[in-house]
């Protein structure tokens, strides 16, 4: 399966959307929205903030690979 390296990320607190290329090395834990700009970051339990605002998890996860650990 191949990875999709674009995610569609979705402001918690004011519902802007961007699609941002996601990394393939790395979490990203931060992340200010261009409509608002809160900074905000994931869920507990998420990685990184495509996992839990982004339409498309991140790559490691996409992968089944735990990249928080």
């Amino acid at each position: 399966m191949a990875v999709i390296l674009k995610s569609r990320l979705t402001c918690p607190h004011c519902g802007y959307s961007k699609t941002e290329t996601m990394p393939t090395n790395a979490c990203l834990y931060f992340y200010q929205c261009c409509g608002c700009n809160t900074v905000f970051k994931p869920l507990k339990g998420d990685c990184c903030v495509f996992c839990s605002y982004g339409n498309v998890k991140c790559p490691p996860v996409q992968q089944g690979i735990d990249c928080c650990h």
